[in-house]
């Protein structure tokens, strides 16, 4: 590990001041260059498998913002391509996936030859950011990934994929645990190509209730930290399971990440009495006030700073940032986040 790197120093429990910096979703939908090169791009998933274009795209808000941190530029939804099942994305209506009738035709074997050209992004943008600045590589979580999957798009309750998930848990687990070994290589391809830090996205952590949220969000979350272990990968890991609330303490301390981001329904100073030190939380300003801006954006920084005084920690939103949010309100938090610590 490249202990220089400020989000490093964090995630291996050094509280920072002023502490590090990226957001959810930086290289998105809210910069005009983002959306220029996306129009030439084709199609969304198009845009994640071109190595030339999904590195400039990943470096795009570092030179508009310096960030401690760059997010390779990709989607949680490449596996589900990997694994074979058709994924497409239309405007209005956000991913759809083709019926998933069959577990066992999915195909792990075809995983590492069709992500190669992610493999090549990290590659790429590592080689173009300055020594300082941190590389995540991530993936999206069993449990989240699954719902697409077994629901065919997105939906606020992911009805489709618990109600599998209870009436037969054995044919569901089949599932998961192509997903964790899936998610196990395409990251650990990801450090091998250059990745300083690996993050997991449990975006719908929250819909489970505690049963669920052990048995399928906990537990192949764990088994992917193992994976990543015996395969030699010595990257941190930081785990997000978004509403997992009062359930953030035994994610932290059983699944072995390094690191845990917080959702901006949580408070800041409940996780960091949930999670044990030296664990380091990151998060967790609501998205809202970054598009509002003025003193709610204030506001809502300097309470999580004073929260998180002493403590490591890695500023960030409570989710991704949304594509209405003005360029000028995203300089002010930085400005803000630096000039307030101390």
């Amino acid at each position: 590990m490249n202990r220089s790197r400020k989000l490093i120093q964090a995630i291996a429990g050094e509280a920072i001041d002023p502490p590090p910096i990226w957001i959810m979703r930086q290289a998105g939908r809210y910069l005009p260059e983002y959306r220029e090169i996306r129009q030439k791009a084709g199609s969304f998933l198009q845009l994640c498998l071109d190595p030339e274009l999904a590195t400039e795209v990943t470096l795009q808000p570092i030179r508009r913002f310096d960030f401690d941190a760059a997010i390779l530029f990709s989607d949680i939804l490449v596996v589900p391509y990997a694994l074979g099942q058709s994924v497409a994305y239309e405007n209005g209506r956000g991913p759809v996936l083709g019926p998933l009738e069959d577990f066992q035709s999915l195909r792990l074997d075809e995983v590492e030859q069709k992500l190669a050209p992610i493999y090549e992004t990290v590659r790429q943008v590592r080689h173009s950011l300055s020594p300082e600045k941190a590389l995540i590589g991530f993936c999206g979580a069993p449990w989240t990934v699954a719902t697409y999957m077994v629901g065919g798009e997105g939906s606020t309750d992911q009805a489709k994929a618990r109600r599998l998930s209870l009436e037969n848990p054995d044919r569901f687990q089949i599932l998961i645990d192509i997903l964790v070994e899936a998610s196990a290589l395409y990251l650990t391809k990801q450090a091998e190509a250059g990745a300083d830090v690996l993050k997991i996205f449990d975006t719908w952590a929250g819909t489970l209730d505690d049963a669920g949220f052990d048995r399928w969000c906990i537990q192949p979350t764990l088994q992917i930290v193992e994976l990543l272990c015996a395969a030699g990968v010595d990257v941190p890991i930081i785990g997000f399971p978004r509403g997992a609330g009062a359930r953030l303490g035994a994610f932290a301390s059983r699944t072995g990440v390094n690191a845990v981001a917080v959702d901006w329904m949580t408070p800041m100073k409940l996780a960091r009495e949930l999670v044990p030190a030296p664990i380091a939380l990151q998060g967790n300003l609501d998205p809202l006030r970054l598009v509002v801006g003025g003193q709610a954006l204030d506001d809502g920084i300097d309470a999580i700073l004073a929260a998180m005084r002493g403590r490591a920690h890695i500023f960030n939103l409570g989710h991704g940032i949304t594509p209405d949010t003005p360029i000028a309100h995203v300089q002010r938090f930085v400005d803000r986040v630096r000039e307030m610590s101390g």
